[in-house]
């Protein structure tokens, strides 16, 4: 009896002394995770000594780990707890942001409250390991989210008539139209007189100007009258928007593809196959991206239930979350009350105005021009400025390190300073848009509510634009009314009922990613 416990005591004190040397710790803790016995490796890293430690982190394969997720789970936080128990320096690399990003994939499919109560543990050490790891994930949520609102951005454009239509359309028509006025202007420049082309020098100095008879000059402002009144059309004016809005485009399905072949690289057997939508793909990911930083700035494991149905491929969005959400609620209501400033005070002023009452329902499209313009120009000028300071701190490529987490620090910082942020530059841009587009009605660009609702707009659109996936619905191309996303214009107190075909969008959904939590004012 005592030789058997003898035995025994001699077989633990050598396996307890083989943990001394790393190399003999490190082949048992791969032999245990071959075999899928993360806890008894997990067993084996708690009981090692500090030197031990940091050679077997450093040498221990973390991508397998990895690819086991979330069997692996215990495994990993064990060892880094045990890294930031113990004080090691200098940490191993542990390749943080490869753990994160598989965890994403993880929560992004599966929101299964077993599933979070395994990572959320892991999640907050991985968090309290490498803290730049939180910054990054936010940052990739980010990517996800602008990545998925672009591809809503292909929907219709207004051209030079205020008709919604298709943007190559629109610049179809807009060419032609520069392609006739240019040969009318051609034709033009043939016939001058000679008074006005002055093709020799000599008729050009200044003391042969100056001797000019009152026919001359009477004959020159004819012909530059003329001309001017060829070329100088508001219609071909709308060219540079319609390619800024394709310039737009371009680099939005870009940042889709970017977002897209950042996923494959890192996940290859995910399906993607041609019938599958894109966005569902990047949903996911940005849910998984949203679940992970939720896990890791309350440091608990959230247990609640949540929907496990995945039939939509990532076209669901939990409306408990958007109810749940204080600062989100405010932000809706911030974009409603817009809504109700235009309502209630800017179309009755521009329903007064002598000018447009020839065109009654211009006024609904000057309403919604403004709304759709304040987004357009508040999201432009958060780019640029957040490359301004990018680029005075030498960062401009997003690779440069630390380049993600500044621009998530950026991004709290614009949120700290939404209410009082100048968008004075934002607002002009809107007014000037919509003014230039109507030069043919004056009054507009004096019309006092007009300039409040752009002022209005431009904040509640900053906010959101800060918030993401917070975003307006750029789908115009429904013909028929949706009960959830639209809902008619009231006029008189009355709803007109008499058909579900939209005439006219007056105002713009607003989405909580694919949810939408404000509904579309429609004519119909």
């Amino acid at each position: 009896m005592n030789e058997c416990r003898e035995r025994i005591r001699r077989e633990r004190e050598r396996e307890k002394n083989t943990y001394t040397s790393p190399r003999l710790a490190l082949r048992r803790v791969l032999l245990l995770a071959e075999g899928r016995q993360f806890r008894e490796a997990a067993a084996i890293l708690s009981r090692l000594g500090p030197g031990v430690l940091q050679t077997v982190a450093t040498e221990l394969p973390i991508d397998l780990l990895v690819e086991a997720l979330p069997h692996s789970t215990h495994l990993i936080e064990t060892l880094l707890n045990r890294l930031i128990s113990l004080e090691i320096n200098p940490r191993p690399e542990l390749h943080c942001d490869t753990i994160a990003w598989r965890l994403v994939g993880l929560l992004g499919t599966e929101q299964g409250s077993g599933l979070r109560t395994v990572t959320g543990r892991l999640a907050s050490s991985l968090a309290s390991y490498c803290p730049d790891t939180r910054d990054t994930v936010d940052s990739r949520r980010r990517q996800l989210d602008a990545a998925v609102q672009g591809l809503g951005t292909h929907g219709l454009t207004a051209d030079a008539t205020g008709s919604l239509i298709s943007l190559h359309v629109a610049m179809k028509n807009e060419l032609q139209r520069h392609v006739d006025v240019y040969k009318q202007a051609l034709h033009k420049l043939e016939e001058l007189s000679s008074v006005t082309v002055n093709q020799d020098p000599a008729s050009s100095s200044h003391q042969r100007l100056l001797a000019l008879s009152h026919a001359d000059v009477e004959r020159r402002l004819i012909d530059n009258k003329s001309l001017l009144t060829i070329v100088d059309k508001p219609a071909l004016r709308q060219l540079p928007t319609l390619v800024s809005a394709l310039a737009a485009r371009v680099e939005s399905d870009k940042a889709v593809l970017a977002c897209v072949g950042q996923i494959k690289r890192t996940d290859p057997a995910l399906d993607l196959s041609d019938t599958r939508p894109v966005a569902g793909v990047l949903m996911s990911y940005s849910r998984g991206c949203t679940a992970l930083l939720s896990q890791m700035s309350d440091g608990v494991t959230d247990t609640a239930p949540r929907s496990t149905d995945s039939a939509s491929d990532g076209y669901h969005s939990d409306i408990d979350d958007v109810h749940q959400n204080p600062e989100r609620n405010k932000l809706i209501s911030q974009y409603a009350a817009v809504w109700a400033l235009a309502a209630d005070e800017v179309l009755p002023a521009l329903s007064g105005l002598e000018q447009l009452q020839q065109t009654p329902n211009l006024k609904y499209k000057i309403v919604f021009s403004v709304a759709v313009l304040s987004f357009r120009a508040v999201i432009s000028l958060r780019d640029r400025r957040i490359n301004e300071a990018k680029s005075l701190l030498g960062c401009e490529s997003d690779a440069t390190p630390g380049a993600a987490s500044f621009v998530g620090s950026a991004f709290r910082v614009m949120r700290s300073t939404a209410n009082t942020f100048p968008l004075g530059e934002a607002e002009r841009t809107v007014i000037s848009q919509v003014t230039g587009t109507l030069r043919e009605y004056p009054c507009v660009a004096s019309c006092a509510p007009l300039h409040a609702l752009a002022a209005a707009a431009c904040r509640a659109a900053w906010c959101l634009a800060l918030h993401p996936p917070l975003r307006i619905d750029t789908d115009f191309a429904p013909v028929v009314m949706d009960p959830d996303k639209h809902t008619r214009l009231q006029v008189g107190g009355q709803r007109e009922r008499r058909s579900d075909l939209i005439r006219a969008f007056v105002w713009p959904a607003l989405m909580d990613g694919p949810h939408c939590v404000f509904r579309a004012v429609v004519l119909t």
